[in-house]
């Protein structure tokens, strides 16, 4: 078995560091409550369930709430670190803080998957460049 090292195929520190808080971004957009409308409600009264009704229900997923200083570190990425890119950019490094596969990636964008990962690295180390503070 040949073991092949590609080096352009790893993050250095500091375009791992940004890629790290873009993917805590999301996550923490994705744990942020539902947005309601405003206004409206229900004049029902509330369902008194017996015990083995509520034995019997599916459980609900529990929600972890972010933080008040998750969501001001995602407000920076999304809103200062995300306008430093262009769209294109921005939309694969987004794609890829979700989790989308790079398969996908590279039909949505047309390219294959050598040039997806350039961009990709190209567009983490722009940010990276222009982040005031990396931590070591």
């Amino acid at each position: 078995m040949h073991d092949h090292f590609e080096p352009e195929k790893i993050l250095n520190n500091d375009e791992s560091y940004v890629e790290d808080r873009i993917q805590s971004a999301a996550r923490t957009l994705r744990r942020m409550p539902d947005v309601k409308v405003q206004g409206y409600f229900s004049t029902w009264p509330t369902i008194i369930r017996e015990p083995m009704e509520i034995l019997q229900m599916e459980p609900e997923k529990m929600r972890v709430r972010p933080s008040q200083q998750d969501i001001t570190d995602m407000e920076e990425v999304l809103f200062v670190w995300l306008k430093w890119i262009e769209p294109e950019e921005r939309r694969l490094v987004w794609l890829r803080a979700e989790r989308v596969r790079w398969k996908l990636i590279c039909a949505r964008m047309g390219v294959g998957r050598t040039k997806a990962w350039e961009m990709y690295r190209r567009a983490l180390a722009r940010i990276a460049a222009r982040v005031p503070h990396i931590p070591e």
